[in-house]
């Protein structure tokens, strides 16, 4: 085999079983089978019924679980799911191999069609920033508001810590890596990628800790893990040389749908310094940024994320046309009750 051939990866149908994925109380998964693509999706039930829909989609070697935190705290607010990329978490590889942005995008589109719970309320962090707004480009019918956490989007001086992630892209250097590292355990590996991804990797609780090395030892042991992070990375830099109707900039400034952009100062992958950019670049967007945060904001502040995003609906007359609803149901007195609580547990 060539240096520039990637190994091969045996079909989804006979991939080894090596552990159980965390499921956080309160929520459940489920595998979603599609044409060329079986997704895991992670959910949690509404607070009540007739909530609008919403989707999560994880960055670069994250999962669902990344967005735990903020489903729990938005559940009364959005009926939401998280679903596993192919080839992260719990999903198998996609069939044709594609984990470019747009394959990942299509993955996306393809489970809200075959859903329909579309138009949702899209989120993505990182690379699923990314994919979300491509998918919002594309196809403004399947998104009701957009929320960006450090979007993957096109720079011209890239952050010096993201370069090791970009060097995956390179054909042999993921193998290379893999061999270099053999000894390294996986809680080792897990604080390199916290004190990488976190502004302060100490809000991590002793529990969380436990269950990120725990969930590493398990990829670790999927035989496609190094395949599916190194695709991954190429499609990011592939993505960030289109130009024309296909660079994500300008599928950007396509995008129709309310967006929230939150922004980390101490983000280590995604330039803090594009914050700007991008408000000017998505028509409709609002900015928050949070000066301690890193990568991964609603994982480190998840209550500032979910007052954001509240925020947003209420801008955008969503929560209003819910409290409407309610009422002519007669449950508005119970909800205004759960509503403080929600505000309150958010600390204001």
């Amino acid at each position: 085999m060539s240096s520039t051939e990637l190994p091969f990866v045996p079909p989804a149908n006979v991939l080894p079983k090596v552990g159980t994925v965390r499921v956080a109380e309160g929520e459940r998964l489920r595998s979603v089978e599609l044409p060329g693509v079986t997704l895991t999706v992670r959910s949690r039930p509404p607070a009540r019924e007739g909530l609008p829909p919403a989707l999560y989609v994880h960055g670069l070697g994250g999962s669902s679980q990344n967005w735990s935190a903020l489903m729990a705290l938005l559940d009364g607010v959005v009926d939401g799911e998280a679903l596993d990329l192919p080839g992260f978490g719990d999903s198998p590889p996609p069939d044709d191999g594609n984990y470019s942005v747009t394959g990942h995008a299509r993955a996306v589109i393809r489970y809200l069609d075959a859903s329909g719970r579309g138009p949702v309320h899209l989120f993505g962090n990182s690379l699923g920033g990314a994919i979300a707004t491509r998918v919002a480009a594309v196809r403004p019918d399947l998104v009701r508001t957009l929320t960006l956490v450090s979007p993957a989007l096109p720079e011209i001086r890239v952050q010096r810590a993201a370069v090791p992630t970009g060097l995956l892209a390179v054909p042999g250097v993921a193998l290379l890596f893999t061999r270099i590292t053999r000894e390294w355990t996986a809680e080792q590996r897990v604080r390199g990628v916290m004190a990488l991804c976190y502004g302060d990797p100490g809000r991590v609780t002793p529990e969380g800790f436990r269950n990120a090395v725990q969930e590493m030892e398990r990829r670790l042991r999927l035989p496609y893990f190094w395949d599916a992070m190194a695709r991954s990375a190429r499609g990011i830099v592939n993505a960030y040389t289109l130009g024309g109707q296909q660079g994500l900039w300008r599928q950007a400034e396509r995008v129709l749908a309310p967006t929230l952009l939150v922004y980390g100062g101490r983000d280590q992958l995604v330039g803090f310094r594009m914050a700007q950019k991008a408000a000017r670049a998505f028509r409709d967007s609002r900015l928050v940024t949070l000066p301690d945060a890193g990568h991964v904001a609603m994982m480190e502040y998840p209550e500032t994320v979910a007052l954001a995003f509240r925020e947003l609906l209420e801008d955008a007359g969503e929560l209003g046309a819910q409290r409407a609803r309610r009422a002519g149901r007669g449950d508005a007195g119970g909800d205004a009750v759960d509503e403080e609580g929600t505000d309150e547990s958010m600390g204001g």
